[in-house]
C-alpha cells in the first residue's frame, strides 16, 4: 500500500525546505532585533478557548476548526490561529504581571478545513508575533515594521500594505447599527443574512463578486470613528509615513476574525492571484477579556509562511531559490584511506559556520564530483594518499573548474574568507 499525505497538507522537502527556512528565520531575525522572545506553545486547546476568543460567528470557528473529543471526553481544537492560544498562555504563566508590553513570537502549523487550493491548505504554517499590554499606537507601527523589514530583506517588491481601523466598543455600536440597516436591503443569500444578524462587518469580507457588488457603497468603519479611535489611527498613518513604511487606506478591510479592534491590517502581494493575502494583524484590545483575563490590550500580526514562499518564487521566476541556503564545501575522498581526513575536514568547517557536506559510500570519484555538482557547493574539497602525506588540501571551483593545492592547516580561513559572508 502507497501511503499519501492527507489532502491539503503543505509540505516542505528539499531543496525547496531551504526557502522554507530562509522565510521563517528572515521573521524570527526581524522580532529578536526588535527584543521579541520567542514562546512555544500548544498544538491544541480547549475549543471553547478559540469560541470565546476567535468569535462564533467566524467562518473559522463555524465551518473549518478541526475538533474532537479526547479519550478524556475533553473538546479539544488543533489551532486555527495562534494568537487566542499565545494570550492564553502569556495569562496562564503571569507574564502580564511583568513589565509591559510582553513581545513575543513563535511559528509553526495550524489547521482549518478549507478547500485545498495554491496558497491554501488544511495544514500550514505561519509565524505569528504579538506585543500585549499597550494601546501605545507606535506599537502598532512596531509589529508592521517588523513584518516589512523581514519581506523587504527576502527581497519582495511587489509588496502593498492594506490598513484600516475598526474603531473599538465606543464607536462600533453606531457603525454596526448603519451597516446592518444597509445590509438588510440588500439582495442576499439566507446564510449572509444570517451573519448580518450576528456581525455584520464579516460580510464585507465577503469574496464572491456578486456580494461584493452589491455591498460596494456599503458605510465604512473610519466615517464613524470616535474622536479617540480617529487620533489612534491617525497617529498610526503618522509613524508608518516617519518610517517609510508606504500603505494604502482599505477601508473595506475586515479580515477573517472577530476579536479585531482599532488599527487592522494586511500584506498583499500582487502576484498571487485570489490567494494575495500573505500576512496581516491588528489589535485585540478586548480578546484578554473574553477568554476570562483582566483588560489587556493587545495587537499582532501572523505571517503566512506558505503564501510568502509562493510570492517569492513567483518573484524569482526561473531562478534558485534554494541556493542561498544550500550547500557550501562538498568533500570528496580519493581513496578509502582519506574518508576520515575528509570527513574531520568537513566538521571542522561547520564547526567554523560554513555549510558543509561529503560523499558517502563507496562510490568513485566520478560519481562523487557529480554528486558535488548536484549539491550546488561553490568548491570541492579532495583528499587523496598524496594530499595526506604533504598535508595539503586540493580545492576545486566547482564553478570554475579551477584547483588549486592550499595547506591543510589554512584551508579552513581561505574557504572562510571566500564563502563566510554567503
Amino acid at each position: 500500500m502507497n501511503f499519501q499525505a492527507p489532502k491539503g497538507v503543505s509540505e516542505y522537502l528539499p531543496p525547496r525546505g531551504a526557502l522554507f527556512d530562509e522565510v521563517r528565520e528572515a521573521f524570527a531575525e526581524s522580532a529578536r532585533r526588535a527584543c521579541y522572545g520567542r514562546v512555544e506553545t500548544a498544538v491544541f486547546e480547549e475549543t471553547s478557548l478559540f469560541v470565546r476568543g476567535v468569535g462564533e460567528s467566524s467562518d473559522v470557528v463555524r465551518k473549518e476548526m478541526y475538533s474532537f473529543n479526547d479519550r478524556g471526553g475533553r473538546e479539544i481544537t488543533l489551532r486555527p490561529e495562534f494568537t487566542a492560544g499565545v494570550l492564553r498562555a502569556v495569562l496562564e504563566h503571569n507574564l502580564h504581571r511583568g513589565a509591559l508590553p510582553v513581545k513575543v513570537f513563535t511559528s509553526g502549523p495550524a489547521f482549518r478545513y478549507e478547500r485545498p487550493q495554491a496558497g491554501r491548505y488544511r495544514q500550514f504554517y505561519q509565524f505569528d508575533l504579538e506585543a500585549i499590554g499597550t494601546e501605545d499606537p507606535a506599537v502598532d507601527a512596531e509589529t508592521i515594521a517588523v513584518a516589512w523589514d523581514a519581506y523587504a530583506a527576502l527581497g519582495l517588491s511587489r509588496l502593498t500594505l492594506l490598513l484600516n481601523s475598526l474603531g473599538d466598543k465606543q464607536c462600533r455600536p453606531v457603525y454596526r447599527e448603519a451597516l446592518q440597516k444597509f445590509l438588510r436591503a440588500l439582495d442576499l443569500d439566507a446564510d449572509t443574512r444570517e451573519r448580518i444578524e450576528i456581525n455584520p462587518l464579516r460580510v464585507l469580507d465577503d469574496k464572491r463578486p456578486e456580494v461584493r457588488e452589491q455591498t460596494r457603497n456599503a458605510p465604512v468603519m473610519t466615517d464613524y470613528l470616535c474622536a479617540d479611535c480617529k487620533a489612534h489611527h491617525d497617529a498610526v498613518r503618522g509613524l508608518l509615513g516617519g518610517l517609510g513604511i508606504p500603505f494604502t487606506d482599505a477601508p473595506r478591510l475586515v479580515r477573517g476574525l472577530d476579536y479585531y479592534t482599532r488599527t487592522t491590517y494586511e500584506f498583499d502581494h500582487a502576484l498571487l492571484g485570489a490567494q494575495s493575502g500573505i500576512g496581516g494583524g491588528g489589535r485585540y484590545d478586548g480578546l484578554s477579556e473574553e477568554i476570562g483575563g483582566p483588560p489587556l490590550p493587545g495587537i499582532g500580526f501572523a505571517v503566512g509562511l506558505d503564501r510568502t514562499v509562493l510570492a517569492i518564487e513567483a518573484e524569482r521566476a526561473g531562478a534558485d531559490t534554494a541556493a542561498a541556503a544550500g550547500c557550501q564545501v562538498y568533500g570528496v575522498s580519493l581513496g578509502d584511506d582519506a574518508h576520515a581526513d575528509v570527513l574531520t575536514l568537513i566538521t571542522a568547517l561547520r564547526r567554523a559556520g560554513l555549510r558543509a557536506d561529503m560523499a558517502f559510500g563507496t562510490r568513485g570519484l566520478k560519481g562523487a564530483m557529480k554528486a558535488a555538482d548536484r549539491s550546488g557547493a561553490d568548491f570541492a574539497v579532495l583528499i587523496g594518499a598524496d594530499e595526506r602525506s604533504n598535508g595539503i588540501v586540493r580545492l576545486k571551483d566547482l564553478k570554475t573548474g579551477d584547483q588549486q593545492d592550499v595547506a591543510a592547516a589554512a584551508v579552513t580561513g581561505w574557504l572562510l574568507e571566500r564563502l563566510g559572508t554567503k
